[in-house]
C-alpha cells in the first residue's frame, strides 16, 4: 500500500485552477447554437412577451409575416429580428423633455 498524502489549500486552489482553464478551454472549442429558423406561434408569443390577441393582431394588419401549414402558424426568426431592430426607438433630448412635462 501506499503512503498516506496530505492535500493542502494550495494543492486544491492549484487543482481548482486548472479544472477552471480546461473549462474555459473546453468551452471555448464549443460554438453556440445557432436559433431555430421556424418558430411556433407560443414561442414567437414568449420571445417577445406577447398575448395571442396582440399577435394575432400583427398577423392581420401584416406587420408579421408568417406560413400556414395545417393548422400551425410558422413566423421566420431572421424577420422578428429585422422587426424589432427597425422599429427602436430613439430618444433625444426634446423627446426626453416632453416626456417630463
Amino acid at each position: 500500500m501506499s503512503a498516506v498524502e496530505i492535500v493542502t489549500k494550495d494543492d486544491l486552489l492549484q487543482f481548482k485552477n486548472e479544472l477552471l482553464t480546461e473549462i474555459q478551454h473546453m468551452l471555448a472549442r464549443v460554438s453556440p447554437p445557432e436559433p431555430k429558423r421556424w418558430l411556433k406561434t407560443w414561442e414567437v408569443k414568449k420571445l417577445l412577451g406577447l398575448s395571442s390577441g396582440t399577435l394575432q393582431t400583427m398577423r392581420n394588419n401584416g406587420t408579421l409575416t408568417y406560413s400556414m401549414i395545417g393548422n400551425l402558424a410558422f413566423y421566420d426568426y431572421d424577420e422578428i429580428q429585422a422587426l424589432v431592430e427597425n422599429n427602436k426607438v430613439k430618444k433625444n433630448a426634446n423627446t426626453l423633455l416632453k416626456l417630463r412635462k
